[in-house]
């Protein structure tokens, strides 16, 4: 099965950028809807966005406009550039991927992902 490993995260100040990676080993990574998803202390697991496998995305209200998703078919990989990064956006940040043939689960919560990473902490200063 597909294995994600993620990487990028750190401390940042408000207003500051940072770029996440996810590392795809397994196969199938191009046929694939990845997503992202974070999780901040005491809360549910937030859906950020997903990108197609042609490269088509949503994103979660709370980050539209501000993060962007994209994905490089050749490379496995996919990145989630976060900009204008608040306080609020302090989370372990998960890539996931989508499983096969979801007729039940909506693509905003986290059912609807059988690969998950092991996550990366995103610390956002004030």
């Amino acid at each position: 099965q597909v294995q994600l490993v993620e990487s990028g995260g750190g401390l940042v100040q408000a207003g500051g950028s940072l770029v996440l990676s996810c590392a795809a080993s397994g196969g199938g990574f191009s046929s694939r809807t990845m997503g992202w998803f974070r999780q901040a202390p005491g809360k549910e697991r937030e859906f950020i966005g997903r990108i197609r496998s042609g490269g088509i995305t949503d994103y979660g209200d709370s980050v539209k406009g501000r993060f962007v998703i994209t994905r490089d078919n050749v490379k496995n990989l996919v990145y989630l550039q976060m900009n204008s990064l608040k306080p609020e956006d302090t989370a372990v940040y998960y890539c996931a991927a989508a499983r096969v043939n979801n007729y039940v689960y909506s693509y905003t919560t986290p059912n609807a992902y059988d690969a998950w990473g092991q996550g990366t902490q995103v610390t956002v200063s004030s």
